[in-house]
């Protein structure tokens, strides 16, 4: 097992020198090694020290914090209510629904309040440095119902362990870095059956420090349709009428976005879209529209179970009186694997952000001139005909 590593580091070695000694490209590929290897110091250097920072700030909080709970500490009633506040802000989901009243550390609620976080709120005020006592009189209610102050709102998940939260902070990724790694080398030195384990676990733990991404979007367990996220803008010179009607017309898609093989329509909502993947692989998936405002907002997403979940929305806002439009475009999608197929991808030279980039300007040049350059050529005449144009070409500007 030792010698057939040898050999494959000797084949690797081999294949890299030659990769950099060549006669033809070997000074541009020695440089471009180098500016990689200077950017990735670069990089090391900055994140030591945003580690180090971050470090130095929690070790000083929680000097400070410990000394806070030994010592009395003489708080006035607006610096104690602004806690509460803060504390109200991570575990209510309708915090404004709340009065609070502080009188020398006593503290009085008033307002209307959810049964599921009433409990949870009492705790977190009472935890609140500089409150004496609390006087609940919140009225619960088990839903919202119709009462306008508990309408809308974002729950709130409260005060998580650092490791549960969905960003981790700096020292946690350093730390969540050198546990992966620990397990990896462990893993890989034992083998069997908790080698493997380790090793897998010890990969995990390491791609989401680095990655800092949670791991049912890292491996698309469970992640849903924002694994991936993309948001672009561009301004086409047109009117909004005109790039609303194209958009609306999803057969188009496949006339400037290269990786779209065919979208096909079924009705005012639904569509079946094919799309060529790395590879050549390639997927299908039935979607519907969610949101449809004519000359402003185009939405949809992918139906239950597809192999790709994915969701966008385009906002479409007239200006320079009505000539132009600015298109603010989101998109998410869950692929195989999630974001580390997403990074795969990458590797095949597959990068989905650069694809938009290219399309977008191929879309831009079919508004605005009647023909899209790029790696295929299309022109007006093999739009759908759903999508209106204007006569003539108009310049790019």
């Amino acid at each position: 097992m030792r010698a057939m590593g040898w050999v494959v580091g000797g084949i690797g070695l081999g294949a890299g020198l030659m990769y950099l000694a060549d006669p033809r490209s070997g000074r541009r590929r020695r440089a471009l090694a180098q500016d990689k290897a200077r950017h990735v110091i670069f990089e090391a250097e900055n994140a030591a020290g945003v580690v180090t920072r971050d470090v130095i700030h929690r070790t000083r909080g929680f000097f400070f914090n410990s000394m806070s709970r030994v010592r009395r500490e003489e708080v006035d009633d607006r610096t104690i209510e602004a806690r509460i506040r803060s504390a109200l802000g991570r575990v209510c989901s309708h915090p404004h629904a709340i009065q609070v009243n502080v009188a020398q550390g006593q503290v009085r609620l008033d307002g209307v309040a959810l049964k599921a976080e009433h409990p949870k709120m009492l705790s977190r005020i009472r935890r609140v440095r500089g409150v004496l006592d609390v006087a609940d009189n919140l009225q619960v209610f088990k839903q919202p119902g119709s009462h306008p102050e508990l309408q809308g709102g974002t729950v709130r998940l409260g005060d998580r362990p650092e490791f549960l939260q969905h960003n981790w902070s700096p020292a946690a990724r350093f730390v969540a870095g050198l546990g992966g790694s620990g397990l990896m080398v462990w893993g890989l030195s034992h083998g069997g059956v908790r080698g493997v384990v380790s090793t897998l676990l010890g990969s995990l733990l390491t791609l989401r420090s680095i990655t800092n991404i949670e791991l049912k979007r890292l491996t698309g367990l469970g992640g849903g349709r924002l694994a991936i996220e993309i948001h672009k803008d561009i301004t086409v010179h047109a009117p909004v009428r005109e790039v609303f009607a194209f958009w609306r017309a999803m057969e188009n898609f496949s006339r400037f976005m290269t990786h779209v093989e065919t979208v096909r329509t079924s009705g005012e909502d639904r569509s079946h879209w094919r799309v060529r993947g790395p590879a050549g692989t390639v997927f299908e998936w039935d979607a519907i529209i969610t949101r449809l405002i004519p000359n402003q907002v185009l939405a949809w997403k992918s139906v239950e179970g597809s192999t790709v979940e994915n969701a966008g929305i385009i906002h479409f806002e007239p200006f320079n009186n009505g000539r132009s439009t600015r298109l603010d475009i989101r998109m998410s999608y869950n692929p195989p694997a999630g974001a580390l197929g997403h990074a795969f991808a990458r590797l095949l030279g597959a990068s989905p952000k650069k694809q938009m980039d290219d399309d977008l300007l191929r879309f831009k040049s079919l508004i605005e001139t009647g023909k899209a350059t790029g790696h295929e050529t299309v022109s007006r005449e093999q739009l759908s005909p759903k999508a209106p144009v204007r006569p003539g070409n108009r310049p790019v500007h």
